[in-house]
C-alpha cells in the first residue's frame, strides 16, 4: 500500500511537521470590525453539472470536483451513467471522471500535498461499480486535463464500512475519518453505528496499530449522529459536535472534553443538518477561536419516521462559542436566523462574513421516510433566499438579507455550496430522491452563481505567490490597488469539501501584513504551525480596507508533500481487517434513503 500512495500521491515523506499551540486566552473573541461593501448582489444561472452534487470540493483555480451516488444521470461515460465529474467552473465544461465505487454519502478532505479524498461510501448499485462502504478515492488536481480518480479497494481502503462519515485534516498533514454507519439508512441506530475513528494514511497511536479507534462520543450521541460536526482548533485539539452535544477531542491521546450542549434540545446533525464553521482566526486575539452553529431541528431521533412530518418547522438558531476556558464557562450564545432551516450551507466570505444559504425550513434530510412526503422528499419550504451573517456586528445586528437576490430552484436534500477563487458562490444539486426523477423536487442540474456586491467596483490584484509556503516564513506579493485603497488584509482559505450542509476543513486565517508606503508591495507573515492552518491547499485573497477581495490564487501551505506514512501501521491495518469482499453488510432498509440497491444494471441509454 505503501507503494501505492506514492504513486498515487506522487510526493510522499515520512518527516514530522514541527507542531507549536497558540494559547487561547481572550474571554470573547475580539474580531475585528472591518468595513463590508454594501449593495445589491447578483444571481445567474448557467451550466449544468450532468451528475447531481452531492458532494462539491474546488481543487484548483479553475475546477471542481462533484461526486454523486451511482444512479441515472444524464452524462455517459465510457459507455455507462457518470456519477463523478471535473467541473471548470470558468467556462462550465464538464469532464466525467472514472471512479470503481459507489460514493453516495461520503465524506471528504484534503491531504497536506493537495490530493482530494473521499472517504466511504454505499454498495453496490447495478453493475460497473464496486461497494464504496469502505472506499478511499483519491483526485490529485493536474493541468493536464487527464487527472483521474484512482482507487485500490483492496489495498488503499479504510478499516470498516462507514456510510456518512466525516472527515478533517490534521496538523500533520494526515485525515482523521470518524463515524458513520455500516450500512445505508435514514438515521444511525445502535446496530448500524459504526462507534469508531481512524487516520488516513494509518497511524500506530493509542495503542491500536493502523486499526479502528473506539468512541464514546459516537455511543453517546446516537440516534442522529451521521457526519458529525469536526473542526481542527489552533492547539490541534478537534471540536466535535454530534445531535445535541459537543466535546473538544484530543486526538494525540484520544481524551474526550465535553462541552455543554446544543442549546433548546436542537438536534445539529443528519437527519437534523445544521451547518458548522470556524470564525476568522486572526493573530491579533492570538488565534482565539470561536465556532457558530446554524439550524438543525428539535424532532425526536427516536421516533418512527412515518411518525414525522414534511411541514414540521426546522430551527432558526444559530449558536457561538468561543472555545477557551472562559467561553466555555460563558456557554452558548444564541441567536435566531430570519428564517428556520435544515441542510443549511455555512459559507465563509473572503470579508469574514457568512453566507448562510440552501435548505428547507421544515423537515428532515433524506427521502422516502416521513409520513407526508412532497414527492420523495422528508422536507419542504425550500430556503429560496440566502442571510449574511456579521460576526462583528452587535447582537441583533447580525442578520441581514437586504440586496440580496431569491432563487426559484429548492435546494434541499443533496445540495452544495461553496466560495470559489474568483469570490463567487456556486450552487448546484439537490436530488431528495431514490434516483434520477422528475416529481415535484426533482432532480436538479442546473448551477447558479451568487456574485456579491463586492464583485462590482475595481478589485485588488496581485503576483508573486509561491507555490508552497513554509510555516512561520515571510514571503512579498506585488500588489496593485485603487487609489483610494489606504489598507489591506490577508484571508488565507481553506474552501473546503461540501455535502449534506457540512463543510469539511473550511478555514479562514488572517495573516500579518506589512503594506509599503508606495503600496505597491505586500510582506505577508504564513501561517507558524499546522495547528493555525493544516498544511495543504490554500486560496490567499487580499482584502481591501473596504472590504473588496482579490482573486483568490491557490498555494500549498507547509511543505507540499504528503502526510507521514506508516508502513507498520499499513501492514497490520491490511492484515487485520477484511476488505470489502469479505465483509457481511446489515440488513438493507426496505424502503427510503439506503435502500436504492437495485440487482438490475443501469445501463446507457
Amino acid at each position: 500500500m505503501q507503494a501505492i500512495l506514492r504513486c498515487a500521491l506522487l510526493k510522499v515523506s515520512l518527516s514530522a511537521l514541527a507542531l507549536a499551540a497558540a494559547t487561547p486566552n481572550s474571554t470573547i473573541h475580539q474580531l475585528a470590525a472591518r468595513a463590508f461593501v454594501s449593495g445589491p448582489w447578483s444571481l445567474s444561472q448557467h451550466g449544468t453539472t450532468g451528475v447531481a452534487a452531492m458532494q462539491m470540493a474546488i481543487v484548483s483555480e479553475t475546477k471542481a470536483v462533484i461526486f454523486d451516488k451511482v444512479e441515472k444521470n444524464p452524462l455517459i461515460n465510457n459507455g455507462k451513467r457518470a456519477w463523478v465529474v471535473e467541473y471548470d467552473i470558468t467556462n462550465d465544461a464538464v469532464r466525467a471522471l472514472n471512479p470503481q465505487s459507489n460514493s453516495f454519502c461520503a465524506g471528504g478532505a484534503h491531504l497536506s500535498n493537495g490530493t482530494l479524498i473521499d472517504t466511504g461510501g454505499n454498495p453496490v448499485v447495478g453493475t460497473g461499480n464496486t461497494n464504496g462502504l469502505q472506499a478511499i478515492r483519491m483526485f490529485t488536481p493536474c493541468n493536464t486535463g487527464n487527472c483521474d480518480i484512482f482507487e485500490s479497494p483492496t489495498r488503499v481502503r479504510m478499516t470498516s464500512n462507514r456510510w456518512y462519515p466525516s472527515a478533517a485534516r490534521l496538523d500533520d498533514g494526515s485525515v482523521i475519518i470518524l463515524g458513520g454507519s455500516f450500512n445505508g439508512g435514514f438515521i444511525d441506530s445502535a446496530s448500524m453505528l459504526n462507534p469508531t475513528y481512524e487516520f488516513f494514511p494509518p497511524k500506530n497511536i493509542n495503542g491500536h496499530n493502523g486499526l479502528q479507534i473506539p468512541s464514546q462520543f459516537l455511543k453517546d450521541t446516537l440516534n442522529a449522529n451521521h457526519f458529525p460536526i469536526i473542526l481542527e482548533l489552533p492547539d490541534g485539539t478537534l471540536f466535535i459536535a454530534a445531535n445535541t452535544k459537543a466535546m473538544i477531542f484530543n486526538w494525540r491521546t484520544n481524551v474526550e472534553r465535553r462541552l455543554p450542549g446544543i442549546p433548546n434540545g436542537v438536534r445539529v446533525t443528519s437527519p437534523f443538518s445544521a451547518s458548522a464553521v470556524l470564525l476568522p482566526l486572526s493573530p491579533t486575539n492570538n488565534y482565539t477561536p470561536e465556532v457558530l452553529i446554524c439550524g438543525g431541528s428539535t424532532i425526536s431521533d427516536t421516533v418512527n419516521s412515518a411518525t414525522i412530518s414534511s411541514q414540521t418547522p426546522a430551527s432558526k438558531q444559530c449558536i457561538r462559542m468561543v472555545l477557551n476556558t472562559a467561553g466555555i464557562a460563558a456557554g452558548w450564545h444564541v441567536e435566531s436566523m430570519p428564517q428556520a432551516r435544515t441542510m443549511v450551507d455555512a459559507i465563509l466570505l473572503p470579508d469574514g462574513r457568512v453566507f448562510l444559504v440552501n435548505g428547507a425550513q421544515t423537515g428532515v434530510a433524506g427521502y422516502g421516510n416521513v409520513a407526508n412526503r412532497i414527492g420523495a422528499s422528508n422536507a419542504d419550504n425550500p430556503a429560496f433566499q440566502g442571510v449574511l451573517y456579521n460576526p462583528t456586528a452587535a447582537a441583533g445586528a447580525r442578520f441581514s438579507q437586504a440586496d440580496l437576490p431569491k432563487s426559484t430552484i429548492a435546494r434541499m436534500y443533496h445540495s452544495v455550496a461553496t466560495l470559489t477563487p474568483d469570490g463567487r458562490i456556486m450552487l448546484a444539486g439537490s436530488n431528495p430522491n431514490n434516483d434520477v426523477s422528475t416529481v415535484k423536487y426533482a432532480t436538479e442540474y442546473r448551477v447558479e452563481w451568487l456574485a456579491p456586491s463586492y464583485l462590482n467596483g475595481p478589485r485588488p490584484s496581485y503576483t508573486g505567490l509561491p507555490g508552497t509556503i513554509g510555516f512561520g516564513t515571510t514571503f512579498t506579493l506585488h500588489v496593485t490597488l485603487a487609489s483610494s485603497v489606504t489598507s489591506v488584509t490577508v484571508s488565507l482559505m481553506d474552501l473546503g469539501f461540501a455535502t449534506h450542509g457540512v463543510h469539511m476543513d473550511q478555514r479562514l486565517v488572517q495573516l500579518t501584513t506589512t503594506l509599503s508606503g508606495d503600496h505597491t508591495t505586500l510582506t505577508v507573515h504564513a501561517p507558524p504551525n499546522g495547528m493555525i492552518y493544516p498544511p495543504g491547499p490554500a486560496y490567499l485573497y487580499v482584502v481591501t480596507n473596504t472590504g473588496v477581495p482579490s482573486f483568490g490564487h491557490k498555494t500549498i501551505i507547509g511543505t507540499g508533500r504528503s502526510p507521514p506514512v506508516d508502513q507498520g501501521a499499513i501492514a497490520n491495518m491490511l492484515a487485520k481487517t477484511p476488505g470489502p469482499s469479505a465483509l457481511l453488510l446489515p440488513p438493507t432498509p426496505a424502503t427510503g434513503e439506503g435502500s436504492d440497491i437495485p440487482t438490475s444494471p443501469i445501463p446507457a441509454p
